[in-house]
């Protein structure tokens, strides 16, 4: 199966490699909160709370509430395509440059506004970012891609 290339964000992360994107993990805590509220789970975790061995219920509500920050952190579109977050340094740095993506920009190395991505990525977008430099896109796009890689110290 051929892969979109529009889909390969400024960064070098692969769009639809993220759970926004596909729509798993939204969709999972969609289906989840249903699940909860047709079983009036609230009732149950706020009753079994008051005791000892049900005391990490008192949480309940923030974990409902996480549950549908998860099922909003959905896009449809990708980075390139109008999707992704409005405020990315990376994407307004690349579009200020007339840049496809980091990958073509000769600052890639040293690029700071990448270290966003590397508490929740690694370095693996960085080294999708030297991939897509070294291959084209369309190898990049159907071989192997990372979504997160331990960094190298």
């Amino acid at each position: 199966m051929t892969r979109d290339d529009s889909l390969i964000a400024y960064c070098g992360l692969y769009c639809e490699d993220c759970h926004g994107f596909n729509g798993r993990i939204p969709d999972l805590a969609r289906d989840l909160r249903k699940e909860l509220r047709e079983a009036r789970y609230d009732k149950f975790a706020e009753f079994i709370s008051g005791y000892g061995f049900g005391e990490d219920f008192k949480n309940y509500e923030e974990c409902y509430k996480v549950l549908g920050a998860m099922v909003k952190f959905r896009c449809r579109k990708g980075c390139r395509n109008g999707g992704g977050s409005p405020f990315c340094k990376i994407r307004k740095c690349a579009q200020k440059k007339g840049l496809e993506g980091c990958w073509l920009c000769e600052d890639l190395e040293g690029c700071k506004k990448l270290d966003f991505l590397n508490p929740v990525h690694g370095d693996a977008h960085k080294r999708n970012l030297r991939t897509l430099k070294k291959k084209s896109k369309d190898a990049f796009v159907n071989g192997k891609r990372l979504w997160y890689s331990p960094t190298k110290q």
